[in-house]
């Protein structure tokens, strides 16, 4: 920069020749002089390459917040780019239009540019002839190179005369001169005739942020390295803010632990707080500070929502202007603000500080008027903060939203909100809520009083009847009715699951179906996860009723018909409008509402599959089930609820037993799963088949004894357990009371027919054994496990009649039927009558590579084949893939019965192909045959 001086000035700052502005006050040199750099200022390449548009257009504006860089960056660019600078701070522009003139006629000669004494001097401070303006725009628009000029805290110019008075001369003098301003407002400039014809360089708080990159080596330059990770926390508070990152760091650099000051400093105790103070707060007027105090205990907020904090009419054009002002206050669009993150925690201190009371006052003004207008997750948040646990619960209860606190991703944030719930108040929205959070453990002991207490107090809300005869309708106490009956109604079909009594399942959702005609169709729409928690509940009723048509239509409905993404009408819109309807805040993105539902009835629909004898089906659901929640190995679950305890029993089947008791543990930590009736019994069932494989028939016995709690009996879960219990009894040889045990049984339990006719033939009754099989009847199409077990019991009579060609054709039916899904334990089980003939040249081939060894070898040893190795095991999916692949399923059509993308098929495909070593869909199958994966 060249800089011609007038002569040296004198210790005051006057100019030495005596030139003086209107008053006759010498000039001040520090109203010319371009800040100086601090050590620890940090170049940034990226704005100083934006400033180096200024010389290409008349006009530059770098505005933002106090504090934002915008002086130093200038003053950097100025000080490096070579070029004539005349830099005028006005903080004399509130003393006149003749004194602003002086003070920038003066700026410009100081740069070096020639002006003839025809333009002359403002003789008066508060006014400046036009003619001087114009021989000033003519004499610049004659020179041969423009001059720039800067002009800092443009902001304290608030007459627009001398605003329009600097456009004219930008305008007139053409191509003479290219003005920056330097400002924390909008200028008072026709900013948008500069930005329709394309002639203005701006650069604003956005731009002015530090990046992650920039942050680290501003901290460096004072000493301070951070983890990528620390310096994101810090920009995330600081909003990238210039000023709060150095003085953050200067103040860190005197502490023995930098690291943990920076992350854990209060703002409001630090300079950032005075500065924010002093050169923010302060500077508005009494109602704007006011304003800002009061709206602090807001993530965000609106004109409305601040008007009813404060109690005035004014918000709208106070939050524009402060804006507009960059006074740390951000727009989100459609009229919604929130305040910087910083600026927010002082003003939040200040107020407890200044309003001892008021933050609790204004938390409970800001939740009643989003109760009304906005977001359900705000309203909960301020009406805990009040304290107000009673208005949390009429909101959740009357948003329709207490199946959220059952299920889904804010199931947890919202047990916290209310976990400080004392025992009052007591109303029926807060019972609901106490009897929800109880129920959502399996705790009735605690859940059933509240629910019963709220519904009797729903019940006799009664409308009360004027003098007149007209019907008055009081406010019920929980919010909306219907939404509290409708809500109390979903609590019943739970409490009815878990305590093991379908009937009363029945009765309550047909209520909550009645229900559901009274409540607004968008409370519905907005709260898919209550419907699907009905039709879940009331599936796992049915289930364990044994009424397994009607199960399977309910938990079907859930999985298949698109509970799991709201209407859009429900979406939040991100920001909200400035009269928002009232929403909830969006799920977490990836885990709708209803997913843990949806994963929940995959499962039992998976337990359908296996008591129907269909392993195959049954593993594919359970491994959807556990996919879905993100532990696709079943060998690793979360604890062992439903889909592991499929797995488990699809395993004992297959006779891996290691397998089996690895997924009916729950590893330690891992919290462990909610059990309904349902959940219980399968547990005792598959531990004691678990036992039976393993030779412990007492330790068998135990568990299938293993009682139930349950107000009404399941039919399966007795006549599994009866099956079990006949095992053990026929591996101690007493097939009397397995016969026993499998004739009392009502029904015509397929599994436990083909059990009792081994019983029998194991007495020496092969005539009631027959007879029993053929109580059956034919089937069109039985479950793998239920063909394979019979198949042998009769291929077992068929030799014990001597009908030998019956017997091997029967156990060749089993083979081959079992062969798919790998059911080992049933050749296991039949007896050792069974050993010889699998090893029979007829038999062996359909045996070999699954239930036994391949060809031996030279010496005698049996080993498997010579086949090319398999790189490692497959997982579950993978072999879940080929399975469908052998089906000739498309990709696509694998995604759908999977429940997964196309990508995620892709990727599963390409390991097995790998692991096997093929790189063909073909081969792929063929291997997986060979190795008996299939």
């Amino acid at each position: 920069m060249v800089v011609t001086t007038m002569g040296v000035p004198d210790e005051t700052g006057a100019d030495p020749r005596g030139l003086a502005d209107p008053c006759g006050d010498p000039f001040l040199r520090t109203r010319f002089a371009i800040p100086t750099l601090p050590v620890t200022y940090l170049r940034r390449d990226r704005l100083l390459g934006h400033l180096d548009a200024a010389p290409r257009t008349p006009l530059t504006v770098v505005g933002g917040a106090a504090g934002a860089g915008k002086t130093l960056l200038v003053a950097d660019w100025a000080a490096t780019r070579g070029t004539r600078v005349a830099w005028l701070t006005a903080q004399m522009a509130d003393k006149g239009r003749g004194t602003f003139w002086a003070y920038l006629l003066q700026a410009l000669r100081l740069a070096g540019v020639t002006l003839s004494a025809e333009v002359g001097l403002p003789a008066e401070a508060g006014r400046v002839d036009d003619a001087l303006l114009t021989r000033l725009a003519a004499e610049l628009s004659a020179r041969e190179a423009p001059v720039t000029a800067v002009i800092d805290e443009y902001d304290r110019v608030t007459d627009p005369e001398i605003a329009d008075q600097l456009e004219f001369v930008l305008r007139h003098a053409d191509t003479g001169v290219r003005l920056v301003l330097v400002t924390r407002t909008e200028p008072l400039l026709p900013l948008h005739r500069y930005r329709a014809a394309g002639v203005v360089t701006e650069i604003r708080n956005d731009e002015l942020a530090f990046t992650p990159e920039e942050a680290g080596d501003l901290l460096a330059l004072h000493g301070l390295r951070l983890p990528p990770d620390e310096i994101g926390a810090l920009l995330a508070r600081t909003r990238g803010w210039a000023a709060g990152l150095r003085l953050s760091a200067l103040a860190a650099q005197g502490e023995r632990d930098p690291r943990s000051y920076l992350r854990e400093f209060e703002a409001d105790r630090t300079t950032i707080g005075d500065y924010l103070i002093a050169e923010v707060l302060k500077r508005q007027r009494p109602e704007t500070q006011d304003l800002l105090l009061r709206i602090s205990v807001l993530d965000r907020f609106g004109p409305a929502l601040a008007d009813a904090l404060t109690g005035r009419a004014d918000a709208e054009l106070i939050l524009t202007a402060l804006h507009r002002e960059n006074a740390f206050v951000e727009d989100l669009g459609h009229s919604w603000f929130r305040l910087h993150p910083l600026f927010r925690e002082i003003l939040r201190a200040h107020l407890r500080a200044r309003h001892p009371g008021l933050e609790t006052e204004l938390h409970r003004r800001a939740a009643a008027w989003l109760r009304r207008h906005g977001p359900l997750g705000e309203t909960l948040e301020h009406a805990a903060a009040a304290g107000d646990r009673a208005a949390a619960a009429d909101a959740l209860v009357g948003d329709l939203a207490l199946g959220e606190l059952l299920t889904g991703p804010r199931a947890e944030p919202l047990a916290a909100l209310f976990s400080a719930m004392g025992p009052e108040p007591r109303t029926p929205a807060t019972d609901l809520v106490r009897a929800a959070r109880a129920l959502s453990l399996g705790d009735l002991d605690r859940g059933l009083p509240h629910l019963e207490r709220a519904t009797r107090a729903l019940e006799t809300h009664r409308p009360t009847r004027e003098p007149n005869g007209l019907v008055r309708e009081p406010r019920p106490e929980p919010g909306d009715l219907a939404a509290a009956r409708l809500g109390c109604a979903l609590l019943h079909v739970l409490a009815a699951r878990l305590t093991g009594c379908p009937s009363r399942a029945e009765a309550a959702a047909r209520r909550a179906e009645e229900l559901k005609q009274e409540v607004p169709g968008r409370l519905l729409d907005r709260h898919p996860e209550l419907t699907a928690l009905l039709r879940a509940h009331l599936g796992a009723a049915r289930l364990w009723a044994g009424r397994f048509t009607d199960a399977r239509a309910a938990l079907t409905a859930v999985t298949d018909h698109g509970l799991t993404t709201p209407t859009a009408s429900a979406r939040v819109p991100a920001p909200e409008p400035a009269a928002p309807v009232r929403t909830r805040t969006p799920a977490v993105p990836g885990r709708p509402s209803t997913a843990q539902v949806r994963e929940e009835c995959l499962a039992h629909l998976a337990l359908l599959d296996h008591l129907d004898g269909r392993p195959g089906r049954a593993e594919r659901k359970a491994l959807a089930a556990l996919a879905a929640t993100d532990h696709a190995d079943p060998c690793a679950p979360p604890g062992a609820g439903p889909a592991s305890l499929v797995l488990a029993a699809v395993a004992t089947d297959r006779d891996e037993l290691d397998r089996a008791e690895a997924l009916l543990g729950t590893p330690p930590g891992a919290p462990q799963p909610v059990r309904d009736p349902v959940a219980r019994a399968l547990h005792a069932l598959v531990t004691a088949r678990l036992l039976l494989a393993r030779g412990d028939t007492e330790g068998a016995l135990e568990a299938a004894d293993r009682t139930v709690v349950a107000e009404e009996p399941s039919p399966w879960a007795e006549a599994h357990a009866a099956l079990v219990a006949a095992g053990a009894h026929l591996a101690e040889g007493r097939p009397e009371l397995a016969v026993k045990l499998l004739t009392d049984l009502p029904g015509e339990d397929p599994l436990c027919l083909v059990g009792a006719a081994r019983a029998e033939l194991a007495a020496g009754r092969p005539a009631h054994a027959l007879e029993l099989l053929d109580r059956m009847g034919p089937q069109p199409a039985p479950g793998p496990l239920i063909a394979v077990r019979t198949a042998l019991v009769r291929a077992e009579l068929a030799g014990a009649e001597g009908d030998r060609e019956a017997r091997r054709r029967l156990v060749a039916q089993a083979l081959r039927e079992a062969r798919r899904d790998r059911l080992r334990r049933p050749f296991k089980e039949a007896g050792p009558w069974l050993r010889p003939l699998l090893a029979t040249p007829a038999l062996r081939p359909l045996a070999e590579g699954w239930l036994l060894p391949c060809a031996g070898s030279p010496d005698g040893t049996p080993v498997m084949s010579e086949l090319p190795p398999v790189v490692e095991e497959l997982s579950g999916r993978e072999r879940d893939v080929l399975v469908r692949l052998a089906e000739m399923m498309s990709t696509e059509e694998i995604a759908a019965d999977l429940f997964v993308s196309v990508n995620t098929v892709k990727t599963h495909l390409k390991s097995a192909y790998r692991k096997l070593g093929v790189n063909r869909r073909h081969d792929a199958v063929h291997r997986a045959r060979e190795r008996g994966l299939l």
